[in-house]
């Protein structure tokens, strides 16, 4: 291969995205047959592999916590624009998009990301080592944000169904935002220690080759951010041009509606899956965990307060509680992460029991 094939080679990262977006911009508002569905399939992982490269540029050159916080924040806020974007003229068929798209974000984050990540960490290092006090303060944010958005309209009296009433869902919105900002100060600003990967004794002095390596210049991280952007609008915009394949091949599976959310999540959700194995592959854990938490926070406390807004004008019902299968899958991820989160330490078996839970989800979701 010659010098200058292997550098094209090389490139793909930054040509990536950018086909990517041209075959979103050409297929968009069209109906697409099978091979465009194809084609479109193959752009989606390109830009979710150059979007995961480009994270890790920013990552880098800012630091942690906040190369976690870049792209847990871009890809909730992109995935906040497709769930409105579908909800909008959609009627009744789509009360419960918000919903499930964001308990399966949940679930995908806290229990298929955590549980992927603590099992490669613990294969590699026989014990994954975190920050108990980041990781915990950030596990109590979601339980909190997902109980109060996705638990108490199922109790709640003042609207009939498992509906907030406008009061009760404006409140559920500034609540959700302004945890979300505190959140967001205390990892960046007050406690940002505790968001930080934590030194192994056994391993000390040692580092991986990237943080040895020299950070990335101002130009080439600008370039990296606009270029990760780019990936994840492409990421999620062909993710809603496949979704009426998906939702075809559901409907005539005999399948839940709530299947082609979960599918749906977990493709748009694909980036963050994939940084946070390679964090753990390099006995990062916090990283991983920043991304998994860090995510599930975003997406609930983005994407309730847009929902909320934008209910002013969608037309149809707006259902955000759960069922009692789902509420039972989020106790008992609350507590199993809890026992997983406060001893700082994890290992074979911790990560078995939240790939277990999430297995569930899944299983679940297609058999109800």
């Amino acid at each position: 291969m010659s010098s200058s094939t292997a550098g094209l080679a090389r490139q793909w990262t930054t040509w990536g995205p950018v086909v990517a977006a041209v075959d979103l911009g050409l297929t968009w508002g069209r109906g697409l047959a099978g091979f465009a569905v194809g084609i479109a399939a193959v752009c989606l992982i390109a830009a979710v592999l150059a979007a995961v490269h480009h994270a890790e540029v920013v990552a880098h050159r800012v630091g942690e916590p906040f190369g976690s916080l870049v792209l847990a924040v871009a890809v909730t806020v992109i995935e906040v624009g497709l769930i409105v974007t579908l909800m909008a003229g959609g009627g009744e068929k789509t009360s419960t998009y918000a919903r499930d798209t964001v308990f399966a974000a949940v679930m995908i984050t806290c229990n298929g990301i955590v549980g992927l990540s603590l099992l490669v960490g613990a294969l590699r290092n026989r014990v994954a080592v975190f920050n108990a006090e980041g990781s915990g303060g950030a596990l109590a944010t979601v339980c909190t944000l997902a109980t109060m958005t996705l638990v108490l309209p199922s109790f709640t009296t003042s609207h009939a169904g498992p509906e907030f009433s406008g009061a009760q869902l404006a409140f559920a919105a500034v609540a959700s935002l302004c945890l979300y900002g505190v959140f967001v100060a205390v990892q960046t600003v007050r406690h940002r220690d505790y968001f930080l990967p934590v030194p192994r004794e056994d391993r000390a002095g040692a580092g991986s080759e990237d943080e040895h390596a020299d950070p990335p210049t101002d130009r080439q991280t600008w370039a990296s951010l606009g270029l990760l952007l780019l990936a994840l609008v492409a990421v999620v915009g062909l993710a809603k041009l496949i979704s009426p394949t998906i939702e075809d091949g559901v409907e005539s599976a005999g399948l839940p509606k709530a299947v082609v959310g979960v599918i749906i999540a977990l493709m748009v959700l694909l980036p963050e899956t994939l940084a946070a194995v390679r964090a753990a592959r390099r006995d990062r854990m916090q990283t991983s965990l920043n991304l998994a938490y860090g995510s599930a926070i975003a997406s609930i406390g983005l994407t309730i307060p847009a929902i909320a807004l934008a209910s002013i004008w969608l037309s149809g019902p707006l259902v955000l509680g759960l069922g009692a299968v789902h509420m039972v899958l989020l106790v008992l991820t609350a507590v199993v992460s809890a026992l997983t989160v406060v001893p700082g330490r994890a290992t074979l078996l911790q990560g078995g029991v939240h790939l277990s839970i999430f297995a569930a989800f899944i299983f679940l979701s297609f058999s109800p």
